[in-house]
């Protein structure tokens, strides 16, 4: 009983070593799985509210009064959970190379104990035998720095089902490119999401998982703002930034080529409703927004 006790208690107030351009104080769940979990400092959230997980903006206004649509600040990155669907709406996070360093994935998938009461709080054995892949939205790659940092990702709130070689394939290609980026000096700024419902895993089509918990979702989104490293984000995106979005269907073809399903912020805007990026100075988004990279 000793363990279950420290499931439900550990959850408490952190200060984090990575992901430094944001330190707003958020509500954090313990690392499970660690021998002193308690007692674990879980995460720095960002300092400077000027560089946040949400510095480009909230895309549907997340916050803590809508179950559907319900704000997660976890420091390392941001959420718009959907108590209903049981699955993020989107996760939104910055990287630098300070975020990366020689934590081992600690792939300690967990239940979330920051979600409303009533709601779908999924653990991790609603995925078995489903054919879906525990897809992360941050994945677990950029947050190496500490076994906080790597441990916050593995919670189910940061997670979709996501078709196996989607997950390992074209996706997975897309997040190395976004690494590479960072370590040619650049950071990133990574809004990624899913909508709709139904997705083809490797047992064929659904629609849910466990019973109606957990909806599956139709597609899967990204938009990566990329600048320079340097200070003052905001102020530095311009007409030229580079923005890379790419739209993907959630199903278990082999293509490895995530280029092929690049598109523009304005469309994955018109099929979800989001305003993605909407911090950015209004003549700068509407440039920006409507261009489909070509690097």
């Amino acid at each position: 009983m000793k363990k279950f006790s420290i499931y439900f208690l550990a959850i408490f107030f952190i200060t984090l070593a990575s992901c430094k351009k944001d330190t707003t104080s958020v509500l954090t769940t313990a690392p499970i799985g660690s021998a002193n979990a308690l007692f674990t400092p879980v995460a720095t959230p960002p300092t400077d509210e000027n560089d946040s997980t949400l510095l480009m903006g909230n895309p549907s206004q997340a916050s803590a009064t809508s179950d559907n649509n319900y704000l997660l600040r976890e420091g390392y990155y941001s959420v718009s959970y959907n108590c209903q669907y049981g699955r993020p709406n989107w996760v939104s996070w910055h990287v630098a190379s300070s975020d990366y360093g020689s934590q081992a994935r600690l792939d300690n998938f967990r239940e979330n104990l920051n979600v409303p009461v009533g709601c779908n709080a999924i653990t991790p054995q609603s995925y078995t035998s489903s054919g879906f892949d525990k897809g992360h939205m941050c994945p677990s790659a950029d947050r190496t720095s500490s076994f906080n940092a790597n441990s916050s990702t593995f919670l189910m709130t940061n997670i979709i089902p996501q078709a196996p070689n989607n997950n390992q394939q074209r996706w997975a290609r897309l997040e190395d490119e976004c690494r590479t980026l960072v370590q040619a000096n650049n950071e990133v700024y990574i809004i990624s999401g899913v909508y709709g419902e139904g997705g083809s895993g490797s047992n064929g089509f659904v629609t849910t998982l466990d019973n109606g918990r957990v909806t599956v979702p139709a597609y899967l989104w990204k938009v990566i703002v990329v600048i320079p490293f340097g200070k003052d984000d905001l102020n530095r995106i311009n007409n030229s930034t580079r923005v890379i979005s790419v739209l993907m269907p959630n199903d278990n073809t082999a293509s490895t080529d995530w280029k092929q399903f690049r598109t523009s912020v304005d469309d994955i805007e018109t099929q979800t409703g989001y305003d993605i990026l909407s911090n950015v100075t209004t003549g700068i988004q509407t440039i920006i927004e409507s261009r489909v990279d070509t690097l």
